[in-house]
């Protein structure tokens, strides 16, 4: 499966975004936090951290950062409790729009993702109001070489569980079952592969066309708004955004 190279346009924007308000580290710290309030704090029996910490390098988190996060959220330096919320709802031109939160105020989270919802026409809905428009898969993204064979690194990826992979000009996205993806990540790294990007994601199952200039502009400020949010994680949506507009 091949297509154009959105990969390097959309990170370098996720990049350049997280850098801006220096939050990335934060929003991966509080995942360590739920992964080592779930299955404990040693990544050797904790799947869930081991794949957050994978995460975290892609990030090119340092390895301290990664300890400290791993040392608070086990209740060595500190004791407050995240919990994650997902939010759902439409942004103009009948865009849907999923939010994923960790946050240890509920009702602060709830009327900042409103406000951005708000903001720019856009309607909060209720659980279940969009997600079903959106697959979840396991979504691991691995840098090509030049030249690379795309048919090798196909079967190393079906040798390793994955269901599928989309060849881009300067990237592999190799996509997973939600059940599989912390197994088909570990069986990628020991093949000595590393990622540029390593989650499971909620992917569209259709994408919608907006074509009024105005409508577009105020989906990307909402979803940059959102993007922005403390508390916000990840923001997914099915617009069918130009190119042009992911690069802003």
């Amino acid at each position: 499966m091949s297509g154009h190279s959105k990969w390097h346009n959309i990170q370098a924007k996720k990049g350049k975004a997280d850098a801006a308000r220096g939050a990335i580290f934060t929003k991966i710290g509080r995942e360590i936090a739920i992964a080592v309030r779930e299955g404990g704090a040693n990544p050797d029996s904790n799947g869930k951290l081991r794949d957050v910490i994978a995460k975290a390098k892609a990030a090119n988190m340092p390895n301290d950062n990664i300890q400290r996060s791993i040392k608070k959220a086990s209740g060595e330096l500190s004791n407050v409790v995240y919990e994650q919320i997902t939010y759902e709802g439409y942004a103009p031109g009948g865009v849907a729009v999923i939010v994923e939160a960790i946050t240890d105020n509920r009702n602060r989270t709830a009327s900042d993702v409103r406000h951005c919802f708000a903001k720019y026409d856009g309607n909060m809905g209720t659980t279940g109001s969009v997600s079903f428009m959106f697959d979840e898969k396991g979504v691991i993204v691995v840098e090509r070489a030049p030249g690379q064979d795309e048919d090798e690194m196909m079967m190393i990826a079906l040798d390793a569980g994955a269901e599928d992979m989309k060849v881009l000009d300067d990237a592999f996205e190799i996509y997973t079952a939600p059940n599989d993806f912390h197994n088909v990540r570990e069986a990628l790294e020991q093949q000595g592969l590393s990622f540029l990007s390593a989650e499971v994601q909620r992917i569209p199952q259709n994408l919608v066309s907006v074509t009024d200039p105005d409508t577009l502009v105020k989906i990307q400020k909402m979803l940059d708004l959102l993007e922005e949010s403390d508390n916000v994680q990840n923001v997914f949506h099915n617009a069918d955004l130009p190119e042009e507009e992911e690069d802003d």
